[in-house]
């Protein structure tokens, strides 16, 4: 898979979808720094369920290596809007295309921008990527218990859910459930991109 061209000039930064908070954009090389500040935030890390372990410079380069050549993701930058910051990553995983499936992830990245709305645009525009742009059927994620924010953040997007595993993440002390969520494309209506890949394209262009 070639590497998708950068570009942060005066225009600002290359971005595939835009909506009123947030703006998705390709990873780019020149923001691995801020890719691995974010993810060496333990903080960050308590609702991903990775584990709190330090992420090297050269093992972000590999992750970025590696992110460029699956042909099973489709990965983006966030910025928040209207200054086109980058906050953070999202990404649809494990694309199934014969089965029109995927799972959905995301990381807002910088403190600051959290509870602001902005995890639940991405959501939406991710699910209308992978259902107007991609043709998929089902896109899944699991949140863990303790993470309401993210949860709530989903459920506005549009995510249902399905079931649990019971007890299996331990945090502060006890025991929480993993919940697993998902969304169809019939019920969810386009807020982006069905203009642009309707039959007859955007109709608001000259």
């Amino acid at each position: 898979m070639a590497e998708p061209t950068e570009s942060v000039g005066e225009t600002g930064p290359t971005t595939n979808i835009r909506g009123e908070k947030v703006a998705l954009g390709p990873l780019r090389r020149d923001l691995l720094p801020e890719y691995r500040r974010w993810i060496n935030d333990f903080e960050t890390l308590r609702t991903l369920g990775a584990p709190p372990q330090p992420m090297t410079a050269e093992q972000e380069e590999s992750w970025y290596e590696s992110r460029m050549k699956a042909e099973s993701e489709a990965m983006f930058t966030i910025y928040a809007t209207p200054d086109l910051t980058p906050v953070g990553n999202t990404g649809l995983h494990e694309i199934d295309h014969r089965n029109r499936s995927a799972a959905f992830g995301i990381v807002i990245g910088e403190s600051g921008y959290r509870g602001r709305g902005l995890g639940t645009e991405t959501a939406t525009l991710m699910l209308d990527y992978a259902f107007t742009a991609l043709g998929l059927h089902n896109v899944m994620l699991s949140v863990y218990e303790f993470n309401g924010a993210g949860r709530r953040a989903y459920e506005k997007a549009g995510f249902k859910e399905i079931g649990r595993r019971r007890q299996c993440r331990y945090m502060g002390g006890r025991m929480w459930d993993e919940i697993f969520l998902d969304c169809l494309s019939p019920e969810f209506e386009s807020p982006v991109l069905k203009d642009i890949f309707s039959a007859e394209g955007n109709t608001n262009r000259a």
